[in-house]
């Protein structure tokens, strides 16, 4: 029986299940579209979404390699805004005004940007007004259409030419004329600015098929103690005390077969012979303490004081600079840079945020100095020259000296770098540029500011 009621109610159960089957079968076809629609709808956002993603970025890329390219061409000609205007009474070609520079540095990123969708963009020059500008700013624009609406798409890029972090503390010299921070050639110690010249002595010689070679550079005066002990003849060795080894700017240089050539050649990378009678000795003549000790008559009062200080320095000052630059062991060319960077040499100049001074004192780092008159120029020059000497010490690069000199030792102590402040940065890549200019690079041929964006 139970069976038998199983059989005869199947249909009726079949019967009350068949109505609502067909209801959800209809909801599930109204879903189904519904959901169709909506993925369509969703795709056509997501694709409106994806375009306009794409033209951002599309603008961005245009702005951030017109700025590359714009401060490509001026890192290109930057060596030539330092280049004197007038060589010879004539007119240098390699001498470009700051306006032609701005401009080439202009058409370069319009150019970049145009090739990139971005015909019109706008290109200023942040720190334009400057000596030695090297940033660029740059901002695109695109337009997209989407539903019959025009969007405006917009980005902005900045690059500059940044200078180089700097090396770690290198060694210092000490006992002798020198105590600032040696560079080594051929295993021989000598000042850093001495042996970038040399560098680029050498690779005018090796193109020539002479190889130099360095027999000896700096020496202490204990060093030279020792050398005159052996040989105690003054004509050949100076006693201690008197070799201008001691200041770490004479190299010994040889073989033999490379005395002629260095005869007529060293003078055009400012190396001079020393003593008719020593082939091999050159010193390096950009920095007024370089001068061959006295061998007969007294020199004429302030001779040397002018020596070979830079074309930009006005006469006046530049006593005042040989005289620092001797006492405190800093070349004269850095001192020099640094005091047209800071204040065009105005004695009198007052900076938005206080610096006073041919030198630019804050108060305070004045006082700390021991200056109490940041308006005296033989005073703050000489505060000015000791501060650096400390710095050098301390950071054993000078990029990182000026650095420190511009933004404080502290920010730069924490990072071992040119921290990331533009003006900073600007300060930094303008002296160098300015040494240079002046025949005294602080970095190996190829090793100067580099290109990068900043934002």
């Amino acid at each position: 029986m139970r069976a038998g009621r199983g059989r005869g109610d199947a249909p009726s159960v079949r019967s009350a299940w068949a109505a609502p089957m067909h209801a959800v079968r209809g909801q599930v076809t109204v879903l189904v579209v519904g959901g169709l629609l909506a993925v369509g709808l969703g795709a056509l956002v997501l694709g409106a979404v994806a375009k306009g993603l794409g033209a951002r970025d599309a603008a961005q890329r245009a702005a951030d390699l017109a700025a590359l390219g714009g401060a490509k061409a001026m890192h290109g000609a930057y060596d030539r805004l330092f280049e004197p205007a007038r060589v010879g009474g004539r007119p240098n070609p390699r001498h470009l005004e700051r306006d032609a520079y701005l401009a080439l540095g202009r058409a370069a990123a319009r150019r970049v940007a145009a090739a990139n969708g971005a015909p019109a963009p706008r290109v200023l020059f942040p720190d334009g007004a400057t000596i030695g500008p090297v940033r660029i700013h740059v901002a695109v624009a695109r337009t997209l259409g989407i539903a019959g609406r025009e969007l405006r798409m917009e980005a902005e890029a900045e690059a500059e030419l940044a200078p180089p972090a700097g090396a770690g503390p290198a060694a210092f010299a000490s006992g002798g004329g020198y105590d600032g921070p040696l560079a080594h050639r051929q295993g021989k110690p000598m000042r850093p600015d001495v042996a970038a010249a040399f560098d680029r002595l050498a690779a005018a010689a090796r193109r020539d098929g002479v190889q130099l070679v360095i027999a000896s550079a700096f020496r202490s005066d204990a060093e030279q103690a020792v050398l005159f002990a052996r040989n105690p003849d003054p004509k050949w060795v100076a006693p201690p005390g008197e070799s201008l080894h001691r200041n770490g700017t004479e190299l010994d240089l040889g073989p033999p077969a490379a005395y002629a050539w260095l005869a007529a050649n060293a003078p055009r990378f400012h190396f001079a012979r020393r003593y008719a009678w020593e082939p091999w000795h050159f010193g390096f003549t950009l920095n007024p303490r370089s001068s061959p000790r006295a061998t007969g008559a007294a020199a004429a009062p302030g001779d040397g004081e002018r020596g070979a200080m830079p074309d930009f320095v006005p006469a006046r000052f530049a006593p005042a600079i040989s005289r620092a630059a001797q006492r405190w062991s800093v070349s004269a060319t850095l001192l020099a840079a640094q005091l047209y960077a800071e204040s065009g040499f105005n004695p009198f100049a007052v900076s938005p945020a206080g610096a006073q001074g041919i030198a630019q004192f804050m108060p305070g780092t004045a006082r700390g100095m021991g200056l109490d008159d940041p308006f005296d120029p033989g005073a703050a020059i000489d505060a000015q020259a000791h501060l650096m000497r400390d710095l050098l010490r301390q950071f054993g690069a000078v990029p990182l000296a000026l650095a420190a000199y511009n933004a404080g030792p502290a920010p730069v102590a924490a990072c071992g770098c040119v921290p990331a402040f533009p003006e900073t940065r600007g300060y930094v890549a303008r002296i160098l540029g300015l040494m240079d200019g002046a025949g005294e690079p602080v970095t190996p041929e190829g090793a100067g500011l580099a290109v990068r964006l900043v934002r």
